[in-house]
């Protein structure tokens, strides 16, 4: 490690090197070495030179080397810092860890709780006060993704949700009343009631999620991870 300063000094000047121990004498053209502590703390090889041409005069410091501490103690200190700093920081940032979760059900569900477009909680008496059998609406599910809840033709909910999202470039796919499907404006692809993909040029039938009321009456997606029913085949999904 070196520290350099530079000082302008007239010609065949005699120097005192801050707190040295020793004083260095520094003539023009000539080098000599001394020994300087710098604030009483540890002792650094000193040398200086004068440079007559612009009057300057350079002094270099270097640990010496039984001063420098090893890599063990090194990184010793480097983890007892990290420890101290580690508590305070994790203090501070744990209340808002929460915040990077998402919402999950009450009860030990381990759903992910329904939420309509003003970002509140659905409660499925409500919902179904305000949609019909056969209705097909929207509500924010498993990660964020727009799902759809069917309302059966008994008026209750069906037993799953349609995940919105196009499998083909990643639209969102309106439910078309009137043709009884979804039906893609990007591409043109189509799926029946259920999501199953009836027309490309998507690959693949919409994704699926368990849609389940809990005791007070809020609705929860979870993962769908069993044989796709209209397919009979896996889940893609998952």
């Amino acid at each position: 490690m070196a520290f350099v300063n530079t000082v302008p000094v007239a010609s065949s000047a005699n120097i005192q090197a801050g707190t040295s121990s020793k004083a260095c004498r520094v003539l023009a053209q000539k080098e000599i070495f001394g020994t300087q502590k710098l604030g009483g703390f540890r002792s650094f090889a000193v040398k200086a030179k004068a440079v007559e041409n612009n009057k300057t005069f350079h002094v270099e410091n270097s640990a010496a080397a039984d001063e420098v501490p090893d890599m063990a103690k090194r990184n010793t200190m480097n983890l007892l810092l990290l420890g101290a700093l580690s508590g305070p920081v994790l203090g501070v940032l744990g209340p808002y860890a929460g915040f990077l979760v998402p919402p999950r059900a009450a009860g030990g569900s381990g759903g992910t709780v329904a939420k309509d477009a003003a970002g509140n909680d659905i409660k499925a008496p409500r919902w179904l006060e305000t949609h019909k059998p056969g209705d097909h609406s929207l509500a924010q599910g498993i990660k964020g993704d727009a799902y759809y809840i069917v309302v059966k033709e008994d008026g209750t909910l069906e037993e799953y949700g349609i995940n919105a999202v196009c499998t083909h470039l990643g639209c969102v796919v309106p439910w078309n009343a009137n043709e009884k499907k979804f039906i893609c404006p990007c591409h043109g692809s189509q799926y029946d009631k259920t999501g199953k993909v009836v027309r490309g040029p998507a690959p693949l039938s919409l994704a699926l999620a368990h849609l389940n009321v809990l005791e007070d009456d809020t609705i929860v997606f979870d993962q769908w991870k069993e044989t796709d029913f209209r397919t009979g085949e896996k889940p893609w999904w998952s």
